[in-house]
């Protein structure tokens, strides 16, 4: 762990342990009681008949393992498991499995359910391919779960410096850090990850080298609070409910929503080892159609506190429903006194595509993932984009769900992106964006 050590990590942990326990306490005594979350919450009332229905496959096996790790992004695994859709599918046996932080997801991943670890996970958009390249474990991107609904979030130490959207005001202060032979700490989930992906384009954009004027140190979500609360990190990049519970305890503030870094920018995914699905094609469709119908579910405005309540609970996030509904509804108090209402950059499930992997988003992360040194600048990026995404699987899911032609994209690219900073990114020429970057590692 750079500039971190063995004691802070122990302090760390214990930190950790004991925010989540003050968190359940509080959500105990408040909102939980009556609204879910630590125990107190019924169980969920199926929205579908556990009898499957006439368009579901004849699945080859009715059990997988899938993982997932506490963020409101998760929501579409969980709810295909609590309200009934994966039975309704056929896939009667589901079993999901809280993983610890994005690295545990990865090895549980590698060693496959059959040696006690997993089938599939809710994951960080850029890890198949990371898995697939680096681990020689192929892995299939069969979803988006999200779009946008991240946050880079600033200890109450820097309020003064004013940092939003703009990262500028840190490379003062990170300078500062320096010359005082300190270094400036920010916390992302996973090298290479999107949480990773966002923080280093935001202090590049802002003149500040992330792997020169600041320390990247990797932290579970759920930790991240607990670390800024210790003082262990200076700002971090996370997804929800963390970012708003940091700003519930008072310990920080939100720079930006993610989305305003770039407009319904791909988040999470929703991936499977490939010889699982090579060797249940039909059980891998019935999951896939479980997971997007309760995308649709979730993304409906009438279900986000049902939502938010049965996501809150111990067995998923240990925390109150109201450090994950209001940001979930798209309300964003940033902590510094900005706030936003119905937000257009708040996370979204199933509204504007959000669940179709566009292989043009996948071809943004490879490149930045040779952009900061994660990947080799050989790789075909084209060709392993073409094996690991399989839009084709969720395009034959989507036909069985009944999903309208309208909602269901006719190309695999979404056109050129452009971000906050002016800068654009051509999926077709992805190495022009990359040699327009001033500040990379290759």
């Amino acid at each position: 762990m750079t500039s971190f050590s063995r004691r802070k990590f122990i302090i760390t942990t214990g930190a950790a342990a004991a925010s989540s326990l003050l968190a359940h306490a509080c959500s105990s005594r408040n909102s939980n009681s009556t609204a879910g979350g630590g125990g107190g919450l019924p169980p969920a009332v199926p929205a579908a008949n556990s009898t499957a229905v006439a368009n579901a496959p004849k699945v080859e096996t009715t059990k997988a393992k899938l993982g997932f790790i506490a963020l409101t992004d998760s929501a579409p695994v969980i709810i295909a498991k609590e309200k009934g859709f994966f039975a309704k599918y056929g896939m009667t046996d589901v079993e999901l499995s809280k993983q610890k932080s994005w690295p545990v997801t990865r090895d549980n991943l590698k060693i496959g359910s059959d040696a006690g670890g997993i089938d599939g996970a809710h994951i960080l958009s850029p890890m198949p391919y990371l898995m697939t390249i680096n681990d020689k474990v192929p892995m299939y991107i069969l979803a988006r779960l999200n779009t946008n609904g991240q946050a880079i979030s600033v200890a109450n130490k820097l309020k003064d410096l004013k940092v939003g959207l703009q990262s500028k005001a840190l490379k003062q202060a990170a300078a500062q850090a320096k010359a005082n032979k300190q270094v400036m700490k920010v916390a992302i989930t996973f090298p290479g990850g999107t949480h990773d992906l966002w923080m280093r384009y935001w202090l590049a954009a802002g003149g500040i080298d992330p792997n020169q004027d600041v320390v990247l140190e990797p932290v579970p979500p759920p930790q991240m609070v607990a670390n800024m609360k210790v003082g262990t990190v200076d700002a971090f990049c996370v997804g929800e409910p963390w970012n708003a519970q940091l700003v519930s305890q008072k310990l920080g503030y939100t720079a930006l929503v993610t989305g305003e870094l770039w407009k319904n920018h791909p988040e999470k995914a929703f991936a499977m080892r490939k010889d699982w699905v090579d060797k249940n094609p039909n059980a891998a469709q019935a999951l896939l159609m479980a997971i997007m119908e309760a995308q649709q579910w979730c993304e409906a405005n009438e279900n986000k506190e049902e939502m938010c309540k049965i996501c809150s609970d111990r067995k998923y996030f240990n925390v109150a429903v109201a450090d994950i509904l209001e940001r979930a509804k798209g309300n964003i108090d940033y902590g510094d006194g900005r706030k936003q209402q119905n937000f257009q950059y708040r996370m979204k499930f199933w509204a504007d595509n959000a669940s179709y992997p566009y292989k043009s988003h996948d071809i943004w992360f490879l490149t930045e993932e040779i952009r900061w040194g994660y990947l080799p600048q050989d790789i075909k990026i084209k060709e392993i984009v073409d094996r690991v995404n399989r839009e084709d699987l969720w395009k034959k899911a989507a036909k069985a769900l009944g999903v309208s032609d309208s909602e269901i994209p006719t190309s695999t690219s979404r056109g050129v992106e452009t971000f906050f900073d002016g800068v654009q990114f051509d999926p077709e020429k992805p190495e022009a964006y990359l040699k327009s970057l001033k500040i990379k590692k290759v």
